[in-house]
């Protein structure tokens, strides 16, 4: 069965209502599903990709037959507006159609393509939304081209920084500022995006879970409380490297059982801090990496984050004091780094009782969720009001051909996202 038949199987077709039409949610992901398919049964569309920018083209076709007028900027973001009422900024919805390699088939278009079957329902009904409506597909999000991800949303809200045309290069070499000419655009049409970009009053994202909270809960859609800022520091535990077999025990200087107790402790951080903060390592390079070779030198990286700024920042600087008293305690040497840090997105308040609200309408109980992930949303958030919507994953699988949402909480999630968009469009 192809993706439409296995959605359509078990759909409740009651849920087909106020203009809403799941078999259309159900036949746009299956011809999204098919660009970039891969012989797993998953996707592989990379930001500034042909696959990704044959996806958009798409969705803007499905656009312009829904009676929006498409835009887009020099970072290949796209705008499909719907005219209100009134003229003045407008509520927008959306996310992105790239996907990691070998991706699943929700994470990104389920959010695109609800916020255009809102549109679609009020074609079907006549209704006028009171302001105007724009539907965003932001380019790469996932970032798995250039290892930076989030670079259409960064560049819209004026964050990208030029030094990142030159130094982002693919696995084949390629520069960002050569990528752009590519696809159609230009290093300068692309940072110019942040100047020109439409006014936006209220920005909402529907995205699949990437947990299993909802199905925990058994409920379809939740409310995001929060989008954690993720924090990447570089350790490395420098010793003497030596023989295997000649070195005595006592007196060696091995950066491997430092790292070693390093990593076995911080699982135990993140609960004296918050209840919402996390701390892996994932990644670790032992050097020479030889097996009868006492290692001279350990590098990892730890990735840390909380919804929270002070409590993320609080985890941090407990990490770094960690890996100063281990090195301390062995008499190794110890360097860090602090590669990334990102501020995180709390909602507001006002945003999670409306979105709990429109849950409300639809039986559903509110299940507050923070996103251990990033999004579009945590950037656009930074400068203008921003919400999430979550719809529950199977077992909480993502990034994984295997990555499943029923239609029925599809569904649900564009019933949801519909109310909670008129309610902002009637605020002043």
């Amino acid at each position: 069965m192809n993706l439409y038949q296995q959605l359509i199987k078990d759909y409740n077709q009651e849920l087909t209502h106020s203009g809403v039409n799941g078999e259309r949610l159900a036949s746009r992901l299956e011809e999204l599903s098919v660009i970039g398919l891969m012989d797993s049964g998953g996707v592989t569309r990379p930001g500034y990709s042909a696959e990704e920018k044959e996806a958009k083209e798409l969705v803007i076709k499905w656009m312009k037959n829904a009676g929006l007028t498409v835009t887009s900027d020099g970072a290949g973001n796209v705008f499909g507006r719907l005219a209100g009422k009134t003229e003045g900024p407008s509520i927008a919805s959306g996310s992105h159609v790239d996907s990691v390699p070998n991706g699943g088939h929700f994470d990104g278009p389920l959010g695109v393509l609800s916020a255009l079957e809102v549109a679609e329902s009020w074609k079907e009904t006549g209704y006028i939304p009171e302001k105007p409506y724009e539907v965003v597909i932001f380019s790469d999000e996932e970032g798995s081209r250039f290892k930076s991800s989030l670079t259409g949303s960064r560049a819209f809200m004026g964050q990208l920084r030029p030094e990142e045309l030159d130094s982002l290069r693919d696995e084949n070499g390629k520069s960002f500022r050569d990528v752009l000419n590519e696809y159609g655009s230009s290093a300068e049409e692309c940072l110019k995006a942040g100047e020109n970009r439409p006014e936006i009053e209220t920005f909402v994202e529907v995205h699949i879970e990437q947990g299993k909270v909802l199905e925990r809960e058994n409920q379809p859609v939740g409310v995001v409380k929060g989008i954690a800022g993720p924090a990447s520091l570089e350790v490395t535990f420098t010793g003497e490297a030596g023989h295997a077999g000649n070195t005595p025990m006592a007196g060696r200087k091995d950066p491997l059982v430092a790292a070693s107790l390093f990593v076995a402790a911080i699982e135990n951080f993140p609960k004296q801090v918050s209840d919402t903060a996390v701390a892996t390592v994932g990644k670790l390079n032992v050097h020479p990496n030889g097996f009868n070779v006492i290692a001279q030198k350990v590098i990892l990286t730890v990735d840390i984050r909380d919804i929270f700024e002070e409590s993320r920042d609080q985890l941090l600087d407990q990490i770094k004091t960690n890996a100063v008293k281990i090195a301390e305690e062995r008499s190794i040497g110890v360097q860090m780094k602090l590669n990334a840090k990102i501020k995180p997105l709390p909602i507001s308040e006002s945003l999670q009782a409306g979105i709990a609200e429109s849950l409300g309408k639809f039986n559903i109980n509110p299940v507050y969720i923070p996103s251990g992930a990033g999004h579009d949303t945590m950037i656009v958030g930074t400068e203008m009001p921003a919400a999430m919507l979550f719809v529950r994953s199977r077992d909480g699988i993502s990034h994984n051909p295997q990555e499943w949402t029923s239609l029925n909480d599809c569904v649900y999630g564009v019933h949801v996202l519909k109310d909670f968009v008129e309610g902002l469009m009637k605020k002043q």
